[in-house]
């Protein structure tokens, strides 16, 4: 994928403008990390060039003067929420968090369960933590926040909560997901840090929308488009507008609560320091862009993934129609047609010709290769297996797994294993491979390209086997499929 984004430059501008936000208070900053601190692959995928780790290298050119404070509302310990691209529940992720941040030697200093209501479950992580020596705050459900200010910025309110004692200039409020309580935990914080005589400050960080870019900038609407579920929708900062007369972007949430927060930073302060949800942020990623087109062609196939990660949603039951309608309309606004994902144009020729699964891919370098079900693979394997060859350069006609190998293991899975689809799928096909590769060259050849897949782009004409997905994703693969499945049954 061609470069459109400087990451070197974002990673000292970035920095650099935090330290500023820094020294506009009492060297006491509370910054809300939104989004993902590190494996930021949405923002790796609309501005190439942006590494997935890039905002906690960020925060190591910070760590002498930052601490992490990791956020979780005892409602999701309750309820066992669990996070859909890592599968593990909200508590667990805050221990993986815990573990990532320490070994890249950032300072972690306590955990804050929010929205405490005497949940037992809540008390259990709690003891949980400190038996592992880890600092833990409760912070409790306000009645009234957060439109009711008097209230709120009361003893009875923010002043119930523990303060959270801090040791660094920088403290980073993150969380394993949306809804844990960061801002109110922040603003928690300003008014407890006030009564003790400390003028702290607060800042957000948001990498998208972008906004010192235009409101349908491609970039901008490919966040639309991840965020499609939650029906954030992109507007210009009208506050901003009317304070400086500069036109600039955020979301509605932000925008929509901005004036309880002004509200709030007065009653804390007597004034507040900001004039706009825009001047709140300390996002610098819109000025390290250098090729603009790059960026918008990387967001056109971001949008057309995310319709079809919704549509096969919807199909499966983890989705709602209303999401694919409002891709159906982003798709229309950003002028795109699924079949701009070259991967998806081959599949829906290919479907025009087989009445069988069939997959493509198109390789780093842009090449399409193709795969379709066979008696011994299924569509997906047969097409991995193909674009090792293209990438090696061996012959079509040559098997890099031998008939004779595949089929003691088609007879494992029926007549041992109960399963009923004798083909193979990828990762017993890349198992067979590896076991080729001891005794064939041409296996061997195969098997040492499997890095240079990454980045590629499969389309499937069927919704793919749990097992094909997490294969793919591993191996750094971008997958999309067809919104249905190869048989028409209710349980897959």
């Amino acid at each position: 994928m061609k470069q459109g984004f400087s990451n070197e430059q974002y990673l000292s501008m970035q920095s650099e403008h935090i330290r500023e936000r820094i020294s506009r208070f009492d060297n006491k900053l509370y910054l809300e990390f939104g989004g993902k601190l590190f494996d930021d692959y949405h923002a790796s995928r609309v501005l190439p060039g942006f590494e997935p780790d890039s905002k906690l290298r960020m925060l190591l050119q910070l760590k002498e003067q930052a601490e992490i404070v990791i956020v979780i509302s005892a409602s999701d310990i309750e309820k066992n929420k669990i996070r859909g691209d890592l599968g593990i529940t909200y508590d667990l992720d805050v221990l993986r968090l815990i573990d990532l941040f320490r070994e890249m030697d950032l300072y972690v200093g306590s955990v804050v369960i929010t929205q405490y209501a005497g949940q037992a479950s809540a008390d259990n992580f709690k003891e949980r933590l400190e038996s592992y020596g880890i600092k833990v705050y409760r912070h409790y459900l306000i009645e009234g926040y957060p439109t009711n200010v008097m209230h709120i910025v009361s003893d009875n309110g923010f002043g119930r909560n523990d303060y959270i004692e801090t040791e660094r200039p920088l403290v980073v409020i993150t969380a394993p997901g949306p809804g844990s309580g960061k801002m109110a935990t922040c603003l928690s914080q300003l008014y407890h840090e006030h009564k003790r005589g400390i003028h702290a400050g607060y800042a957000k960080f948001e990498t998208f929308p972008i906004w010192n870019l235009p409101l349908k900038h491609l970039v901008n609407l490919a966040y639309e488009a991840a965020t499609a579920d939650l029906n954030d929708v992109n507007m210009i900062d009208p506050f901003h507008l009317e304070a400086y007369g500069v036109t600039t972007v955020n979301y509605n949430r932000d925008v929509e609560i901005f004036p309880v927060l002004n509200a709030i930073f007065e009653r804390i302060y007597g004034e507040s320091p900001y004039k706009s949800p825009t001047d709140m942020g300390v996002n610098m990623v819109g000025n390290c862009i250098f090729d603009d087109a790059a960026c918008e062609e990387a967001s056109r196939q971001e949008i057309i993934r995310r319709y079809y990660t919704a549509a096969v949603d919807e199909v499966s039951g983890l989705g709602k129609a209303e999401t694919v309608y409002k891709l159906e309309l982003l798709l229309k606004q950003a002028k795109v047609k699924v079949d701009d994902r070259p991967a998806a144009k081959k599949v829906h020729e290919m479907m025009e010709q087989y009445d069988f699964p069939v997959a493509a891919m198109e390789l780093p370098n842009g090449k399409i290769v193709t795969g379709k079900t066979t008696d011994l693979l299924g569509c997906c394997s047969a097409l991995l297996l193909n674009a090792l060859k293209e990438l090696t350069g061996i012959a079509d006609e040559i098997h890099l797994i031998s008939p004779d190998a595949i089929r003691p293991i088609q007879t494992l899975k029926t007549e041992y294993l109960g399963s009923k689809n004798p083909r193979l799928h990828t990762d017993e096909v890349l198992i067979a491979l590896s076991s080729s590769a001891e005794t064939d060259a041409y296996a061997k050849k195969a098997l040492s390209a499997l890095s240079l897949l990454k980045d590629a782009q499969i389309h499937s004409s069927v919704i793919l086997s749990n097992v094909d997905v997490k294969l793919l994703k591993k191996l750094g693969v971008g997958l999309t499929c067809e919104p249905k499945y190869e048989q028409q049954k209710l349980y897959h």
